[in-house]
């Protein structure tokens, strides 16, 4: 009819109206996404220039400390005498990595499956978490070297002596960090499942495991460099192999450079080491990165 109200029309236009509307969200959804991902590339960009700009500066300082005779160059050497030392033993240096990295790895995935598990175990359970904490402190407290020649009398010079004493450092920050995040697990959830008359093993499957990776890549983390430090501390204790034994034959020698390039191995590895777990985290556990409602990290 001319003139007249045309419902139909007026329902095509409402719809182009939404979709209209839809698409304009969409578009300054995907345009905020897009500033935020690029405001995450320069932060990480500047947080890289500056973590540079400290090494240079340190290495800088470290150089000219030396090359001024502050300290004789057997006990600490230049920068570039350390350099050369990783050029010039490169085969002695990665065959001892290798052994060092197998302990480190193999005792600390030992120590990640026995935390995790204990601390499980130990979260019901109030009374006896609470008897066994010092327990956990106090193989914390015991100096490795201490107890090293007892595991070697026990378990021989193999790697056996190696593995427990990297799980044993590694073992307390995992166990530790664990329950508490398994202690803040949300009560709201696990009073809905117990009304639900949801078992004890599809609360822990479905609340608590969640809740308990975030302090399982934390602990880990934190395991990943004492790890390091036990697997060097056990070979210090009796082995032929590794980079802890190369710095205690370098040493001394006053091989000094060649037992410097051994401990800028240890470091990178471990820094290597966590930043794996660091991205193994973020790929596994996108929602801790980026919480409702919270900035992006």
């Amino acid at each position: 009819m001319s003139g007249g109200h045309d419902p139909n029309g007026a329902a095509r236009g409402a719809a182009a109206g939404g979709r209209r509307e839809s698409a304009g969200r969409r578009r300054g959804h995907t345009r905020a996404s897009a500033r935020g991902l690029s405001a995450g590339r320069l932060r990480s960009a500047g947080s890289m220039l500056l973590a540079l700009a400290i090494l240079v500066l340190f290495l800088g300082a470290w150089e000219l400390y030396v090359d001024l005779g502050a300290v004789d160059r057997l006990i600490l050497p230049a920068p570039h005498d350390v350099a050369r030392a990783l050029a010039e033993d490169r085969g002695l240096l990665w065959s001892n990595l290798r052994v060092t990295a197998g302990e480190v790895l193999l005792g600390a995935l030992l120590a990640a499956v026995a935390g995790f598990a204990c601390a499980i175990a130990l979260h019901p359970w109030v009374t006896l978490r609470h008897a066994t904490y010092p327990l956990l402190i106090a193989t914390q407290a015991v100096p490795i070297l201490v107890i090293a020649p007892l595991l070697v009398v026990w378990l021989g010079f193999g790697i056996a002596p190696k593995l427990v004493i990297v799980g044993l450092v590694s073992f307390f920050p995992i166990v530790v960090a664990t329950l508490d995040a398994l202690g803040r697990t949300d009560p709201d959830l696990t009073k809905l499942l117990a009304t639900l008359d949801a078992s004890r093993l599809r609360t822990l499957r479905h609340v608590e495991l969640p809740s308990a990776l975030p302090g399982l890549f934390t602990g880990a983390k934190l395991a990943a460099v004492f790890a390091v430090i036990g697997a060097v501390f056990a070979e210090w204790s009796g082995s032929s192999s590794g980079l802890g034994h190369l710095i205690q034959q370098a040493t001394p020698q006053l091989l000094t450079a060649r037992a410097y390039a051994a401990v800028v191995l240890l470091s990178l590895f471990a820094i290597a080491l966590f930043g794996l777990l660091t991205l193994a985290e973020r790929l596994a556990l996108p929602w801790t990165r980026n919480p409702p409602g919270g900035p992006d990290r």
